[in-house]
């Protein structure tokens, strides 16, 4: 599977990731490269308890999309 994720620069250095098509899924890093390893942890173990629990596993189709703004 392939997820989109967010990467964003915290206030108190380094960076924290966000992967929008799985609620509540997040991780950080000192560096982008950590950052997105940890990432990638983080979505792997939450997949992980998803199947266990018997629930859906969420793909991007569920919450990712575009809009057009005028400007």
């Amino acid at each position: 599977m392939q997820y989109t994720v967010l990467i964003h620069k915290a206030e108190e250095g380094g960076y924290w990731v966000e992967v929008p098509a799985i609620s509540g899924c997040f991780s950080q890093g000192e560096t982008v490269e950590e950052a997105l390893k940890n990432v990638k942890e983080a979505i792997e173990l939450h997949l992980e308890v998803l199947k266990e629990e018997g629930k859906e596993i969420p793909t991007e189709e569920d919450v990712v999309g575009t809009v057009k703004i005028a400007v």
